[in-house]
């Protein structure tokens, strides 16, 4: 099984997910909710955060992507409004 790490990108590229961001979100919002629930003996446990961990990578990636995406289309302007907004 390949991860999404794994892609070869070119320089300055974010690599692509093999998952789409919105199913990543909605299974990793579903191993949350799992987890908070209880029930599941220490490994179940383990293999839901493990899941988790790479889930959010996912999401974060995708994230990254289209930020990169975004100061692309703004020719760089979109992040520097972000960091002065706070």
């Amino acid at each position: 099984m390949s991860h999404p790490t794994d892609q070869n990108s070119g320089a300055g590229e974010h690599p692509r997910p093999d998952i789409p961001y919105e199913q990543a979100r909605n299974e990793l919002l579903e191993v949350v909710r799992r987890l908070e629930a209880g029930g599941t003996t220490l490994e179940e446990s383990l293999a839901l955060w493990e899941r988790g961990e790479e889930l959010a990578r996912v999401c974060e990636q995708w994230l990254e992507g289209a930020r990169a995406r975004l100061a692309a289309a703004t020719g760089g302007q979109a992040g520097a409004r972000s960091a002065t907004d706070d």
